[in-house]
């Protein structure tokens, strides 16, 4: 008989930890997310400097965050930004982002066509359409997978 036999050190081993069909749920740590800085965006909006209000309305999204006034609250922020911008300047502003800023730009679109106001649906295609030939439809893709909303 070989001396291992005798050990229980394997006993230990938690097996289930490398079950690869073994579902974790993502650490939220959300409550302390604020969002975007609505007077920060407010003054470069109010200063013309609507390419800086658009990084900073993206910057801080609350997506870890179960607080549904917070991200009704960025969801109008962004939109009002988006608003902001003249026709020709979109797509240079989706230029400017990287691949999480368009998908993050593309699942505020998204969150945008779930509830329509008045005239947001032609800005928002106008963006869905810049931000679709920049991210491609791989971006469309993982921003219906994502299981972390805005």
């Amino acid at each position: 008989m070989s001396k291992n036999v005798s050990s229980d050190r394997f006993r230990k081993v938690d097996v289930d930890e490398y079950d690869e069909n073994k579902f974790v749920d993502e650490e939220e740590g959300g409550e302390n997310q604020q969002g975007p800085d609505e007077g920060e965006v407010d003054s470069l909006i109010r200063q013309g400097n609507v390419m800086g209000a658009l990084q900073a309305v993206l910057k801080n999204p609350p997506m870890n965050t179960k607080n549904q006034a917070l991200k009704d609250r960025a969801e109008g922020l962004v939109l009002k930004v988006l608003s902001s911008f003249k026709s020709g300047d979109i797509e240079k502003a989706v230029q400017s982002l990287d691949k999480n800023g368009v998908d993050l730009l593309m699942k505020y679109i998204y969150k945008g066509f779930e509830q329509p106001t008045e005239n947001s649906s032609a800005v928002l295609l106008q963006w869905h359409e810049k931000a679709l030939s920049a991210g491609g439809v791989g971006s469309i893709v993982r921003v219906l997978t994502a299981r972390k909303t805005v």
